[in-house]
C-alpha cells in the first residue's frame, strides 16, 4: 500500500482488518457518529439537485461527508465565494501565467466560471440552515489550480496540466478532478510522468469524457490515459446524454450531466450541463469512499465505484462505450462489501508507456577515426624575379614557345613538300599535251 494510504489510515481501519483477512473485502463501515448534515430536501435549490437522491449521495451521508479528504480542481480557478465554499479551499496556484498566485482569480474570457461550477458540485458547503447549493462531499477540502484555455494561456496547455498535477499531489490532493478534454486521443509525453506521479502517490484522478454538443464525438485525452476514472453523462432518467456526453471504451462510470446547477465565481446560482458536471459528482463520491475507507488505496477506491455501479437495462457487456460499468451509486460505493484488487481496473499507464512509447535510444557510438599519414608535399619552387612583359620568360619558352615550334615546323615542311609535288605533276601533264 502506498505510504500516503497508510498515513491516511486511522484507528477505524483496525476494525476492518479481521474481515479483510477472512473475506478479502473491506467491511461495511458503521455510520459516523456525528451530527446529521444540515439538509432541507424541501429547499427549492436542493430539490434541483436530483442527483443527491438519484445517485445515492444522501444515503451515503449517513456514513460520511468527505471529512479529511482533499479534492484538487484543475480548472479555471475557484472563485472567492464564502457562501459556497467557506473555508473549503485550503490552497491554490495559478499555472496559466495569467491568474493570481493563489489560483482563486477566474482565468479566461469564454467560461471563467467553469472552475467554480465544478467545485460547487464536488464540495459546495451549502448554508448553515440546510438550504442552498451543496456539493457531493460537503466536508472535503479543495485545492484550486487555475489553468487557461486557448488564448487565455500564456503557458502551453500541456505544461500547465503537468505542473498542475504535480503541484496538487505535492500539496496533499487525494483526488484530482479534471473537467476538460483535448479532443484528441493522444497526449503530450510530459503527461506520462505527471500522471504516473499522481498514481505513485496514491491519488485518484477523475476526468470528464467530453460532450458531443461541444464537438467531442469520442473521448479525448486525458480521458484516454490509462488509470484515470473517466466519467460519461446521463440525463435525469439515466439515459446516456446525446449532447452532454460522448462515448468511448475508456468510460468507467456514468453520472448526471443534464439539468445541473452550480455556483459561479460571483456566487450566482446558474444552470449548466455536460460531463464537466458529471465528473465532480464522481470526484465527490470518491471523496466519500476515501473518507469511509481510509485504508484503501486509489485503485480500490476506483474499483468500489465501478463495481457497485447500477447496471443499465439492455447493456450486457461492461465496460460499455456509453455507460462504462453503469450509473454511479455513491451509497453502495461507500457501504457495500467489495473484494480488494491489486491493480487499477482502469489500466496501467506504466505498462502502456513500456509498450507504446519509443524507448530512449542508446546514443550512437562515435566512429573511431584513424589518422592517415600523408607524404609531405615537395617544397615550393622559389619565385622568379619579375621581368619585362615584352620579353619571354623561361616558363613561357618551356610551356609555350618550344611546344609551338615543335608542332609548327613539321607542318610547314609537309606543306612545302605537297606544293612541290603538285608543281611537278602539273609540269608533266602540260608537256604531254603539246603538239609534235
Amino acid at each position: 500500500m502506498p505510504l500516503k494510504a497508510m498515513l491516511r489510515s486511522t484507528v477505524a481501519a483496525a476494525a476492518v482488518v479481521a474481515s479483510v483477512l477472512l473475506t478479502g473485502a473491506a467491511a461495511t463501515p458503521s455510520p459516523t457518529p456525528t451530527p446529521p448534515i444540515p439538509d432541507d430536501p424541501a429547499d427549492p435549490v436542493r430539490a434541483l439537485e436530483y442527483w443527491l437522491d438519484g445517485a445515492g449521495i444522501r444515503e451515503a451521508w449517513q456514513t460520511t461527508r468527505g471529512e479529511g479528504v482533499t479534492i484538487a480542481v484543475i480548472d479555471t480557478g475557484i472563485g472567492k465565494v464564502p457562501a459556497a465554499f467557506g473555508d473549503a479551499v485550503v490552497a491554490g496556484i495559478d499555472v496559466s501565467g495569467s491568474g493570481s498566485p493563489d489560483g482563486r482569480t477566474p482565468v479566461g474570457t469564454i467560461d471563467p466560471d467553469h472552475g467554480s461550477l465544478v467545485a460547487s458540485v464536488a464540495a459546495g458547503r451549502g448554508k448553515a440552515d440546510g438550504t442552498g447549493m451543496i456539493g457531493v462531499a460537503p466536508e472535503a477540502k479543495l485545492l484550486s489550480v487555475s489553468i487557461g484555455f486557448g488564448a487565455a494561456a500564456v503557458v502551453p496547455f500541456a505544461d500547465q496540466i503537468a505542473e498542475g498535477i504535480r503541484w496538487a499531489v505535492d500539496n496533499g490532493a487525494d483526488i484530482i478532478n479534471m473537467s476538460l478534454t483535448t479532443n484528441t486521443l493522444d497526449w503530450d509525453e510530459s503527461w506520462d510522468d505527471a500522471f504516473l506521479y499522481a498514481y505513485e502517490h496514491d491519488v485518484v484522478v477523475v476526468v470528464a469524457a467530453g460532450n458531443r454538443g461541444s464537438g467531442t464525438s469520442m473521448v479525448g485525452a486525458p480521458a484516454t490515459i490509462p488509470g484515470v476514472l473517466t466519467v460519461g453523462g446521463v440525463d435525469q432518467t439515466g439515459t446516456a446524454s446525446v449532447d452532454a456526453s460522448t462515448q468511448g471504451i475508456t468510460i468507467g462510470i456514468s453520472a448526471p450531466s443534464e439539468g445541473l446547477i452550480g455556483v459561479t465565481a460571483d456566487g450566482e446560482l446558474t444552470p449548466w450541463r455536460g460531463t464537466s458536471g458529471a465528473a465532480p459528482i464522481v470526484a465527490g463520491a470518491a471523496a466519500l469512499v476515501r473518507a469511509a475507507h481510509p485504508e484503501l488505496d486509489a485503485a480500490n477506491v476506483i474499483n468500489r465505484i465501478i463495481k457497485t455501479a447500477i447496471q443499465v437495462p439492455g447493456v450486457t457487456e461492461v465496460p460499455d462505450p456509453l455507460y462504462g460499468y453503469g450509473l454511479l451509486d455513491a451509497s453502495a460505493a461507500v457501504s457495500a462489501s467489495v473484494p480488494l484488487v491489486d491493480e487499477n481496473p482502469m489500466g496501467d499507464l506504466a505498462e502502456w508507456i513500456r509498450l507504446y512509447r519509443r524507448a530512449d535510444s542508446e546514443p550512437a557510438p562515435a566512429p573511431e577515426v584513424t589518422p592517415v599519414e600523408v607524404d609531405p608535399l615537395p617544397a615550393p619552387e622559389a619565385p622568379t624575379e619579375a621581368g619585362s612583359p615584352l620579353l619571354p620568360s623561361a616558363e613561357s619558352l618551356r610551356y609555350g614557345t618550344l611546344p609551338l615550334i615543335v608542332l609548327t615546323v613539321p607542318g610547314i615542311l609537309v606543306g612545302l613538300g605537297v606544293t612541290a609535288a603538285a608543281r611537278r605533276i602539273r609540269s608533266a601533264r602540260n608537256a604531254r599535251q603539246q603538239p609534235d
